[in-house]
C-alpha cells in the first residue's frame, strides 16, 4: 500500500508565504516524478509544478518566479512566496510510483490541502 500525506496549507494574507509538504510512504520501489496540482473553487484541477528525477522542474506560467518545488527522498515540497488571492485552491500532491508488490508504475494522489489567500 502506498500513501501520500500532505501538510502545510492554511490561511495567509496576500504577499505572504506558505510551504506545503507531501510525504510518500508504504511499499515503494521507486518514484519517477512528484508534483503539485491545484483546484481553484469552481474550476478544474491544474498543474502547478512537477519535478522528475534528474530533470528540470516544470512550472505553470502563473507561478513561475514565486513557487519553488523541491524534493528530499520521498518527500516533495512546494515553497509558495508572494501569494495572491488567485492562488486560493485545494492543492494536491501527485507521484508516479512503482510499488513493490507489482512493480507497475502508476499515479498516486494525496488527499489535498486547502490554501486560502485573503486579507
Amino acid at each position: 500500500q502506498v500513501q501520500l500525506v500532505e501538510s502545510g496549507g492554511g490561511l495567509v494574507q496576500p504577499g505572504g508565504s506558505l510551504r506545503l509538504s507531501c510525504a510518500a510512504s508504504g511499499s515503494i520501489f521507486s518514484i519517477n516524478a512528484m508534483g503539485w496540482y491545484r483546484q481553484p473553487p469552481g474550476k478544474q484541477r491544474e498543474l502547478v509544478a512537477v519535478g522528475r528525477s534528474g530533470g528540470i522542474p516544470n512550472y505553470a506560467d502563473s507561478v513561475k518566479g514565486r513557487f519553488t518545488i523541491s524534493r528530499d527522498k520521498n518527500t516533495v515540497y512546494l515553497q509558495m512566496n508572494s501569494l495572491k488571492p488567485e492562488d486560493t485552491a485545494v492543492y494536491y500532491c501527485k507521484a508516479e510510483i512503482t510499488a513493490i508488490n507489482n512493480f507497475r508504475m502508476r499515479d498516486y494522489w494525496g488527499q489535498g490541502t486547502q490554501v486560502t489567500v485573503s486579507s
